[in-house]
């Protein structure tokens, strides 16, 4: 279950209005095409190493693969950066708006430290507190939909006006509440039967969490306004629960918030860092990186945490939603195109897979334009990030092929 359902209802309401739970429905058609490209990958490919093994697979060991590894690697910190942001906003929530905003930024960083910090533990310590977490939440989240539902008027709610547009500009930002189903193949070379346990695995997942999603952000959208989803943003849940069941409603839906934030979090620097190791050891990933930086565990968490950190400290909460969406949606459109080039190995049928490629590049269009438009700075910075990523792995690999000719 993504945790940016707790944060980022505000920044898709200002564009979608009350309409928010068809923008769910339609990220949820979208993400089944892309479900169904990594389900076969994973079958076919069963590695530790996820999305990250099949660019290798598909592309080859190159620029190409390198490149889209490095720009994968920065997505999930990007994501990372969006989990800690939302927590430090529901922190704040909580404490009644008492934090100054470098206060709420240290609060984010503060999360990332700890997260990573737990991470050393062990997988059994985490793997276990995380199910505790999610847990609570789901409970949490299946009473508010179901108590909200009951107790508002739904007899004097009325419709906001619509645009496709907008509808598809939060769709595109709600998206990244689907990246899950990405982490989940890193969990393919554990399987016995990976062909028939994975994909029952994603698909069930993304049924459940849309059935989740909708039912939450309609008990929201039938709650509050658009109006004060906006004064809300970054918080809408609890202000929602708080109408439902009072102080406590609106303690209990802020502290599942900050759970939900804190292991998705700490799942997310996980598995960039599973993904950083694994194609570091099949050397598949430029020596720029598993070399320098992502040579022991340790290094690598604490490299990735500084990294998280720095784009905490420097993006507001609704700009990082919009890259974390706009990073993912580039990632799903090229590692799937990168499937049609094996698709004979997986056995994976063909319209789904343009599919898959035209819809996330629909999305990340349409996304990208409102990012340019609204915060121009994260755009730059993204594009950045993905010119940055060839051009590290290019660099390397020609230099690489000069030091290998002067012996």
């Amino acid at each position: 279950m993504g945790a940016g359902l707790f944060s980022l209802l505000g920044t898709a309401s200002a564009h979608a209005g009350s309409h928010i739970p068809i923008a769910f429905l339609l990220g949820a058609f979208a993400a089944s095409f892309s479900v169904y490209s990594y389900a076969k990958l994973g079958a076919t490919f069963p590695s530790s190493g996820g999305a990250a093994t099949f660019t290798v697979m598909s592309f080859g060991p190159g620029v190409i693969s390198g490149g889209l590894n490095i720009f994968q690697y920065i997505a999930y910190l990007i994501a990372a950066a969006l989990y800690a942001a939302g927590f430090s906003e529901y922190a704040n929530t909580l404490l009644n708006g008492s934090l100054s905003p470098l206060e709420v930024k240290i609060v984010g960083a503060g999360i990332v430290i700890l997260c990573t910090a737990i991470n050393l533990l062990g997988t059994n310590i985490v793997g276990k507190a995380e199910t505790l977490a999610i847990g609570f939440v789901t409970l949490a989240l299946l009473l508010f939909s179901i108590e909200g539902i009951h107790v508002a008027d739904i007899a004097t709610f009325k419709m906001t006006d619509w645009s496709i547009n907008g509808i598809a500009i939060a769709t595109g930002i709600l998206y990244i509440n689907f990246q899950g189903f990405g982490v989940v193949t890193n969990s393919s070379g554990a399987m016995q039967e990976p062909r028939k346990e994975l994909p029952l695995a994603m698909f069930s997942a993304l049924i459940l969490v849309t059935i989740a999603y909708v039912l939450v952000s309609t008990a929201a959208i039938l709650l509050l306004s658009p109006a004060q989803m906006a004064l809300y943003n970054g918080h809408v849940l609890a202000d929602a629960a708080q109408i439902v069941a009072g102080r406590i409603g609106f303690v209990v839906i802020g502290a599942s918030a900050l759970l939900a934030c804190a292991a998705a979090l700490n799942a997310t620097i996980f598995a960039a860092s599973n993904i950083a190791a694994d194609v570091t050891r099949k050397n598949s990933i430029s020596r720029v990186l598993g070399e320098s930086i992502l040579k022991t565990q340790l290094r690598a968490l604490s490299i990735s945490a500084l990294l998280v950190i720095a784009l905490v400290l420097a993006f507001p909460l609704d700009v990082v939603g919009k890259m974390a969406s706009l990073a993912f949606l580039l990632v799903y459109a090229a590692i799937t195109y990168g499937h049609i080039r094996v698709r004979q190995q997986t056995g994976a049928k063909l319209w789904p897979l343009w599919a898959a490629i035209i819809i996330n590049l629909s999305l990340f269009t349409t996304l990208l334009i409102n990012v340019v438009e609204s915060a121009p700075n994260s755009a730059i910075a993204l594009g950045a990030a993905l010119v940055g990523s060839f051009a590290l792995e290019a660099t390397y690999r020609r230099h690489l092929r000069s030091k290998l000719k002067t012996h």
